[in-house]
């Protein structure tokens, strides 16, 4: 398997990137996100890469972040997700944000243009257990992100606290996250108190 491409960015179009390495230039379907930080053309980059090899469709799949990469596995190992579903859900959230979704139960923040609800519950139902054991203890955590580590049992913060830190680390505004946190059960564990302020903003109360 191609673990990375690293070369020069030739060419940048809707949904794609182009990396001469060696006189060949790799086209690597990708996200809106690594897109935006791809440096201008004629510069060096290195995508990380997924070939994806199924009956006659041989596709090359590049990302700027392990993260990102590692999420897109995730994605199109579930039944009926194919890569361009999984890249659809990565350009409308960062794999952060869908991480801590998918751990939290919370399918209507798995959405994306052509993923429906059905498919979104399915992604909760296959990768809840491997994103809370694997993704967010020795994915997220590790790569520094306050807050996510609480879901794997660590923390020594208010739960109230520890849920408000999760979510501001996730992009929400400090005001945003307390107001969704608060009116929730104060005996809650942490855990208990993002999956209830997630359900909250995802519905825009």
């Amino acid at each position: 398997m191609i673990y990375s491409v690293t070369g020069k960015l030739i060419a940048v179009g809707d949904g794609f990137a182009v990396v001469e390495a060696g006189g060949v230039g790799y086209r690597c379907a990708t996200t809106t996100s690594t897109l935006a930080k791809l440096p201008s053309r004629g510069n060096p980059v290195t995508l990380l890469t997924h070939l994806y090899l199924r009956d006659d469709v041989l596709e090359l799949f590049g990302f700027f972040s392990e993260e990102e990469l590692r999420c897109f596995r995730l994605l199109i190992g579930v039944s009926g997700v194919g890569p361009k579903a999984a890249l659809a859900i990565l350009s409308t959230t960062t794999p952060q944000r869908l991480m801590l979704a998918i751990a939290a139960g919370d399918a209507k923040a798995v959405k994306a243009p052509g993923v429906g609800p059905k498919t979104a519950q399915r992604i909760i139902l296959e990768l809840r257990d491997k994103v809370t054991t694997e993704e967010l203890a020795g994915g997220a955590a590790g790569a520094g992100l306050p807050g996510l580590e609480l879901l794997a049992g660590a923390g020594e913060a208010s739960p109230q606290g520890e849920a408000v830190a999760a979510l501001v680390s996730l992009g929400y505004g400090q005001s945003e996250a307390a107001a969704a946190v608060a009116g929730l059960d104060p005996e809650l564990p942490a855990e208990g108190l993002i999956k209830g302020a997630l359900r909250k903003l995802s519905r825009g109360v």
